[in-house]
């Protein structure tokens, strides 16, 4: 088998009035992330991680935030799309290790249910998809809640 790993990073504002939403699920905060889809900073991660494994450019190449069609969109959506892709081109997923860095809200309860909606949109067990949480303690624009981040490593091998 021919194994690939690739890693992914986003990054999106915070403000005030709009809604959280990350690993696709929606969290209850005062502050939502700010983008051209839902913002969704974990899965939009996942995606880049995906896609740079399979030497299929970024997130940005395939969903540009200049095309009407993506505005607003479910990052659900996407992280399916980019399913689609990998399938096409022959590729499973190994696994995923994803870390979100936010000061606020604590996400340690959403983990779990963030874990089974990526498993079930990428059609691969829970216990090969591993979401984490980390503060930046108080430090730079995270730790001042002004914005969320989110890595993403993923392992995809050649389905040959």
């Amino acid at each position: 088998m021919k194994f690939k790993v690739g890693f992914g990073y986003d990054v999106h504002q915070l403000q005030e009035g709009r809604k959280l939403f990350i690993g696709g699920i929606e969290i209850p905060h005062s502050k939502g992330a700010v983008g051209y889809s839902d913002a969704d900073v974990l899965l939009h991660a996942i995606c880049d991680a995906l896609l740079g494994a399979a030497s299929l450019r970024d997130i940005g190449w395939h969903f540009p935030d200049n095309d009407p069609q993506y505005k607003g969109i479910d990052s659900k959506l996407l992280l399916r799309r980019v399913s689609e892709l990998l399938q096409n081109k022959q590729f499973n997923i190994g696994n995923i290790d994803a870390t979100v860095c936010l000061e606020k809200p604590k996400i340690s309860p959403y983990i779990e249910d963030m874990t089974a909606v990526i498993s079930q949109i990428l059609g691969i067990p829970t216990r090969d998809v591993s979401v984490k949480a980390t503060t930046t303690e108080k430090m730079g624009f995270v730790g001042r809640g002004e914005g969320i981040s989110a890595y993403a490593v993923v392992l995809i091998y050649a389905n040959l």
